[in-house]
């Protein structure tokens, strides 16, 4: 029984990385939640947001965004129901707060936690025995700055400290606490206004190398894992019609620079195609941009895309959409979004709402997401 339970939970942990369908090679890593997306603006847009305009929880997406806040002051609050058609006690929460400093520089602190609920245990199978109910968790907490090179770029860093908590208190348990630190490394670009004949517009471009960090285990003497080091990559452009009425589109490419496995003898663990995927996480990053056993064609397969629209109303309306898409032999996750965001003076309030296209069952499905968001202090103009 316990072999049975802790076998689901490292289905469960895994759940966002893992190759969703029957298939031979996926890539799986250390504390997958920290890729979900925690926002439901960025979650009506097909979970873009590493070259969006800067809000409350750029955080996530892309730090170095803070230094173009609109107000000096930024707090974000979200909640994200996880796998609510199965269970009602798993979910993602947390919260972002962002303060520009002066027109250069800024700093921002964001706080995530994500819990599997209760899961109950037993030593043996006895059904009269004492119920051992345990609450398995993760956290991560991590602070950034962000300075302003010139006045259309700037570039963040973001420390952050990673805890993921699945140790069991049933006796010889094998799992333990697993503590550790990943770095990002981020840009944003933010053009001037400019005039394109019926409209002005804006160009925006950002990336954002998020927890580089050293690999971890989750017990003792057991295989060492990659926590997820992923690579963003977006653009997109602003038409802004009038004063009132803006269109900003933005597209968003996203990799895991984690090695993939590669393929091996069933019997003598020899490896038949692709590279050895036990190295250290700085070599690790590198090697997986050339280490899929299909070569060329699977590794671009390992690249996912999304497109995001928002429309804007006199900087308090939004109307959003979104699609993402992940490749059939590395997860097979396909979704429309929608979305819409209400701004009351200092407050905003984003809700969203996922449509699966894609025979893998997607955690948000059937799922409304909202964003809580506050902006107070002086206010900016970057062009």
């Amino acid at each position: 029984m316990k072999n049975l339970l802790l076998t689901l939970l490292i289905v469960l942990i895994t759940i966002p990385t893992i190759n969703a369908q029957d298939e031979p090679n996926p890539i799986t890593t250390a504390a997958p939640f920290l890729l979900i997306v925690p926002d439901a603006r960025a979650g009506g847009m097909g979970d873009v947001g590493v070259a969006t305009s800067a809000d409350a929880n750029s955080q996530h997406h892309n730090p170095a965004k803070y230094a173009f806040l609109n107000s000096q002051f930024a707090v974000g609050v979200n909640y994200t129901p996880w796998m609510r058609e199965l269970v009602n006690d798993v979910f993602l929460g947390g919260f972002s707060v962002g303060n520009r400093l002066n027109d250069r520089s800024a700093w921002a602190a964001s706080l995530k936690y994500f819990t599997l609920g209760e899961i109950e245990l037993r030593e043996t199978g006895d059904p009269n025995e004492t119920v051992i109910i345990e609450k398995p968790s993760e956290m991560s907490f991590d602070g950034t700055y962000a300075l302003k090179l010139n006045e259309t770029f700037a570039m963040g860093v973001t420390l952050r400290y990673i805890r993921s908590d699945f140790a069991l208190k049933v006796a010889n348990s094998e799992l333990k606490t697993v503590n550790t630190f990943g770095v990002d490394i981020s840009g944003y670009y933010q053009s001037e206004e400019n005039n394109y004949g019926d409209f002005n517009g804006k160009w925006r471009g950002g990336f954002n190398l998020s927890n580089i960090g050293p690999k971890v285990t989750y017990s003792d003497g057991g295989r060492e894992n990659f926590i997820p080091t992923n690579l963003k990559l977006g653009g997109g452009f602003d038409f802004i019609l009038d004063d009132y009425n803006t269109i900003a589109a933005t597209l968003e490419f996203t990799k895991l620079l984690v090695p993939t496995p590669p393929l091996r003898d069933p019997i003598t663990g020899d490896i038949i195609e692709g590279k050895d995927d036990e190295v250290g996480f700085f070599k690790g990053m590198f090697q997986s941009f050339g280490d899929a056993p299909g070569g060329f064609s699977e590794e671009m397969k390992e690249f996912t895309w999304a497109l995001g629209v928002e429309y804007m109303y006199d900087n308090a309306f939004a109307i959003r959409t979104g699609y993402f898409n992940e490749n059939d032999l590395k997860g097979g996750r396909k979704y429309f979004t929608l979305g819409a965001g209400f701004k009351f003076k200092s407050s905003n309030i984003d809700i969203s709402y996922l449509f699966n296209s894609s025979d893998v069952n997607n955690p948000l499905e059937n799922t409304l997401r909202f964003s809580l968001a506050f902006d107070f202090g002086d206010l900016y103009e970057d062009y």
